[in-house]
């Protein structure tokens, strides 16, 4: 029996591994999260098979690269015979439960063809990305002149109707927006107006409010003998960047960290790469007065989200569920922030596609790991593994892409842990594919990274990008024409090609099934290549040798 019942998969959205207290940051205070790695093993190479939120989840809830499920960019369906993380947990008796935000998108086409009613169990389950939802909101409730980004209802603004705000999207006119001196909305879509508080009480905001609801779902099993995942998906500290008081002026321009950034990255840059340098939210998140205006926010938002931390950690303490439950915290990817001239993510340095990862195991077999760090390489897709390994099933590794961490939470790094991550990125429905005019199907960036060299190749006849992490932990220099690193790059494209050719689509049947057929066929009667039966078991010829029943040869 495992010592783990349930398990909690909290996950934020956007929030970059260097903005934690116990990663090093300098100003940005998260004593709850830093008390939690303490019972944890904190894991500081950990990335992202995606930097986009819709790929990069398909990932998380799959265990599979996005090359593998096919959900390449938000809004992208994912197909409907992919297996999820809640269809492998609930074959163990454990159920999956969402609080928050997935950024599915359903197969619709697939569940019309196989007669599958959208509103039935099965159905919704393949629409939720395999979870039962508690409730769902993905907190993108944008309005625009052509109506809404998210056409679904809203659990968060019926909430907020619910506590007297008087609008038919308060999402929009007030969690995401402040006041200005005039009394008018300072829209949080403007970032001049990020040092503004939210104009909503603290707690009805978005982050308390998704923290009350898991702690409603708790309470509403806290005798249930049933095993369950719920997954906690906070839409922050994504943007808007805006925040309800106290937390809009906690930090100011002089907490804000220097972009990580070189006017030489600007001089002849990839062309995908240049590209990106002249987008709209890139050149915003060059100017210094954009950021000094935006990153106190964010960090404001991480606050918050961590004195929410606080709270639920004390409701876990308090209930005991802390002695039974596995409890991970990660991001979905990062946010570039100005770094390297850019803003988003949607591309391939540390800051987007390196993720927090803290995972706190309740076995005694972790003890002697509880406050350490792993510096092993480690990809988001190796949690749906590790949570199948916690129900104590054998990992299905013909359909989970990744691995269970539980070796490395209990001390032990096994001989053949991987030596490369990998991340994927679909640009094909953005500005960038057009100013370039490459073909959709070509709109594609892979990433390679073994510990210290980063390769990132671009599909459409471009050149590679090559960073060396060990003496350029800045990324500021692309050796990607260097000569004297044409072994290295060839060397990283023959992982890429490895992993491209790797076993990935036959996921009907497992190794030890596909064993088992070994020598059937011919005991079922195949017997091709025989001259006269010596080369084979004589049992094995029992239905084509003896008395014929009769002869038909001379019969008209």
């Amino acid at each position: 029996m495992s010592e783990i019942k349930n398990i909690l998969f909290i996950m934020f959205d956007q929030l970059r591994f260097d903005y934690l207290g116990c990663a090093g940051h300098p100003h940005l205070k998260t004593p709850h999260i830093d008390r939690f790695a303490e019972k944890a093993v904190r894991f500081t190479r950990t990335y992202v098979q995606s930097p986009i939120c819709g790929s990069s989840r398909m990932s998380f809830y799959t265990g599979r690269y996005v090359h593998s499920h096919g959900a390449q960019r938000n809004n992208f369906p994912l197909k409907v015979g992919e297996h999820t993380l809640g269809d492998h947990l609930r074959a163990n008796g454990m159920d999956a439960w969402l609080v928050g935000k997935t950024h599915m998108e359903a197969d619709a086409k697939g569940l019309e063809r196989l007669g599958i009613a959208p509103d039935s169990v099965i159905g919704a389950r393949l629409a939720e990305c395999g979870f039962d939802v508690f409730v769902r909101d993905d907190g993108l409730w944008a309005e625009g002149p052509d109506g809404f980004y998210d056409s679904r209802r809203s659990p968060y603004n019926e909430y907020l109707k619910s506590k007297g705000y008087p609008t038919e999207n308060p999402w929009n006119k007030f969690a995401n927006a402040g006041l200005d001196e005039d009394g008018e909305i300072a829209s949080g879509w403007l970032m001049k107006n990020s040092p503004l508080p939210a104009n909503i009480r603290e707690e009805d905001s978005e982050t308390p409010w998704l923290t009350s609801e898991c702690i409603r779902f708790l309470e509403e099993r806290k005798d249930d003998e049933r095993p369950w995942l719920c997954h906690l998906s906070y839409i922050k500290p994504h943007w808007p960047y805006i925040v309800p008081a106290p937390y809009n002026d906690m930090y100011g321009p002089e907490h804000v960290i220097p972009a990580v950034k070189d006017e030489a990255e600007k001089q002849k840059p990839h062309p995908v790469y240049g590209a990106y340098m002249d987008t709209l939210i890139a050149k915003s998140f060059s100017r210094e007065d954009v950021r000094h205006d935006v990153i106190p926010a964010y960090m404001g938002l991480i606050a918050q989200c961590d004195d929410q931390m606080g709270r639920l950690f004390a409701y876990l303490e308090e209930s005991g569920r802390m002695d039974d439950t596995m409890i991970v915290l990660t991001s979905d990817h990062g946010d570039y922030l100005g770094d390297h001239w850019l803003g988003e993510k949607n591309f391939f340095h540390e800051c987007t596609v390196k993720i927090p990862m803290i995972v706190y195991d309740p076995r005694a077999a972790a003890n002697p790991t509880r406050g350490t760090t792993s510096d092993a390489l480690v990809e988001a897709i190796d949690l749906a593994a590790t949570f199948v390994e916690a129900t104590g099933a054998e990992v299905p590794d013909h359909i989970l892409e990744g691995r269970s961490l539980a070796p490395l939470l209990h001390g032990e790094t096994p001989e053949d842990w991987r030596d490369a991550v990998i991340c994927e990125f679909d640009y094909s429905t953005t500005p960038m594919a057009t100013k370039l005019g490459v073909e959709l199907r070509d709109a594609r960036l892979f990433m390679v990274f073994d510990g210290r060299y980063k390769l990132i190749h671009a599909e459409g006849g471009f050149r590679p990008m090559l960073f060396d992490l060990e003496t350029d932990p800045d990324e500021f220099t692309d050796l990607g024409k260097s000569a004297e690193h044409a072994e290295i790059i060839d060397r990283l494209y023959v992982k890429l090609g490895q992993w491209a050719r790797r076993l990935s689509q036959r996921t009907a049947l497992s190794d030890e099934e596909v064993r088992a057929m070994l020598g059937k066929s011919n005991r079922r009667g195949i017997l091709l290549g025989l001259y006269d039966g010596s080369e084979v078991p004589e049992e094995w010829l029992s239905e084509i040798k003896g008395p014929a029943p009769a002869s038909y040869l001379d019969q008209s």
